[in-house]
């Protein structure tokens, strides 16, 4: 297991995130989470090659006060263990659009509504490698 954790990192509206990992060859699942904190996150994005039941599933959420949303699953799933990926994460008021590594689009809604988060943390089956917010 990799963990980053990132604080004071600001991703405003109309911004993107670039992020690039390494998956491990024999991955179960990796989250990439930006919020406020681990108990305040506006986006869960969790890809599940086989975890808490679901198999090659992309999973997205929210977290308010320790409290997680609805599940949101997409059945697109670019990732392939072994190896190295980029999203994008592009920030809207209303909306997150990740893009993915095959060029498909995830589109998750912003339940927080903020104009700015500051909090970024990546664990699971995967190495960091790289972020960047343009």
């Amino acid at each position: 297991m990799s963990e980053v954790c990132v604080r004071n990192l600001a991703f405003k509206a109309g911004q993107t995130m670039k992020v690039k990992a390494a998956i491990n060859s024999d991955a179960s699942c990796f989250s990439i989470n930006i919020g406020h904190s681990e108990n305040d996150l506006a986006l869960h994005f969790n890809p599940r090659f086989n975890a808490h039941g679901d198999s090659n599933t992309i999973v997205c959420n929210s977290r308010q006060g320790g409290a997680w949303g609805s599940e949101q699953r997409e059945s697109v799933f670019p990732f392939q263990a072994g190896e190295t990926f980029k999203v994008y994460i592009t920030h809207n008021k209303d909306s997150f659009q990740v893009k993915l590594p095959d060029g498909n689009v995830v589109t998750f809604p912003n339940r927080h509504g903020d104009d700015m988060y500051n909090y970024f943390h990546m664990d699971g089956n995967a190495k960091f490698v790289s972020i960047k917010v343009d």
